[in-house]
């Protein structure tokens, strides 16, 4: 029996889009890293290190009621150090040791400049595997970080905030005591991490947030949103998302007086404070710790254009910036309606992800990150009498509708 030309056509149609179906299929069923390095749901995990990774993701309930979408937060607050800056001190220790550059037992030490958690989490892996530690912090992140980092056993360091060109800025005075230890004892090595500019930074989260995600959503995800400090986390999980996942969008949630919002959107490091001439902190007018900044690091210039005539296009789909006031406003939503307990970080992060499903509108999934707790910010974001004393109403919304609408370009 012939067949004419085209039915045949149809018929090859009919053969490639099954295939296609099937290669997706297969593609979400078999992710390149299926079961994470750390996974430890059927095993004994290996000392504090072992510990570090594979965190929970869990859908934050009150948000994804109140829009139609699953609005899902990585418990990253659940590894062993108290934050997601755990998965970064352990692989780039690990990868120090693999050249050389650090020996356990031999008293050398690891130095990193740092808001807090960063240092944290050095500090807990440093002890575990047989190094000191030197924090150097800014004079004005909230006392219980130093505290923490105290009771890990790092010598801690807090020095006056100033400019990074300046040369006793937090990281600068970090790296300098990196480069003078051991001068005496050449058997004692000096580590500077170095996050702000190490691109094993984003390598680890690459390699390890990303993946986890990827599985624990089966490739179903529309938006990924976070912030962005040293940017490893936001580099790292967007460049391995954007490969495995072609469709999902991925958005800057930016504290106010940071000037990466405006970078991305409009190709321009700006922020409202450099115009209104109202500055009351140095690097960026926030009560939010950890992130947003009004420069650019290595990491995260990865996900921006070299120039605008490169033809090479911003991974970053788009950047929302919160205020303050909405960003202590989410912490409290949450903790009434969720139980959840979450840092300024993770606040910003949930507010941006609610204004998104809105403007989406029900049914997408919308991934985002819960960095740590409020256990870190007592003294200072969680304190209703210093937040008061700021002009900040400390009491849980009544409503969602107290959110006010932001803009967020890209995304229609």
């Amino acid at each position: 029996m012939s067949i004419d030309k085209n039915s045949a056509h149809i018929c090859i149609a009919a053969a490639l889009a099954t295939a296609a179906i099937g290669f997706q299929a297969w593609r979400l069923l078999n992710p390149p890293t299926s079961k994470p390095p750390n996974d430890r749901s059927d095993s004994i995990a290996n000392g504090v290190a072992g510990l570090i990774g594979n965190t929970p993701l869990m859908r934050i309930n009150s948000l994804s009621d109140a829009t139609g979408c699953e609005i899902l937060g990585k418990a990253e607050f659940l590894n062993p150090g108290g934050s997601s800056k755990d998965r970064i001190a352990l692989y780039l220790i690990e990868k120090a040791e693999q050249a050389g550059q650090l020996t356990p037992h031999t008293g050398s030490c690891i130095f990193e400049g740092t808001s807090g958690s960063t240092g944290i989490s050095l500090a807990m892996v440093a002890r575990a595997k047989g190094y000191l530690c030197h924090i150097v912090m800014p004079s004005d992140q909230a006392i219980e970080k130093s505290q923490l980092l105290e009771r890990h056993g790092a010598t801690v360091e807090r020095v006056t905030p100033c400019s990074i060109v300046d040369k006793n800025n937090f990281v600068n005075v970090a790296r300098r005591h990196a480069q003078e230890f051991g001068a005496e004892d050449p058997s004692k090595q000096g580590f500077f991490v170095n996050q702000f500019e190490n691109p094993l930074n984003s390598e680890a989260h690459y390699k390890t947030t990303g993946p986890e995600i990827f599985r624990q959503t089966k490739g179903n995800i529309d938006v990924f949103v976070h912030g962005s400090g040293t940017g490893g986390t936001i580099a790292g999980v967007t460049h391995y998302l954007k490969r495995w996942v072609p469709q999902v969008r991925c958005f800057l949630a930016d504290p106010q007086g940071s000037g990466l919002a405006n970078k991305v959107n409009h190709g321009v490091m700006f922020a409202d404070t450099e115009r209104e001439g109202t500055r009351r902190r140095q690097q960026v007018d926030t009560l939010v710790e950890g992130v947003g900044l009004n420069r650019l690091t290595r990491n995260f210039a990865n996900l921006l254009p070299s120039s605008r005539s490169s033809g090479k296009k911003c991974l970053l789909d788009g950047a929302i910036s919160v205020s303050d006031g909405d960003a202590i406003k989410m912490s409290r939503w949450l903790m009434a309606n969720d139980g959840l307990f979450i840092g300024s970080s993770a606040a910003i992060n949930c507010v941006a992800a609610l204004n998104i499903a809105r403007k989406l509108g029900p049914g997408h999934t919308i991934v985002t990150i819960l960095a740590d707790s409020g256990q870190r910010h007592l003294t200072k974001f969680w304190n209703d009498q210093a937040m008061a004393a700021l002009g900040h109403s400390t009491a849980a919304p009544a409503s969602l509708d107290e959110f006010k609408d932001l803009a967020l370009y890209n995304l229609e």
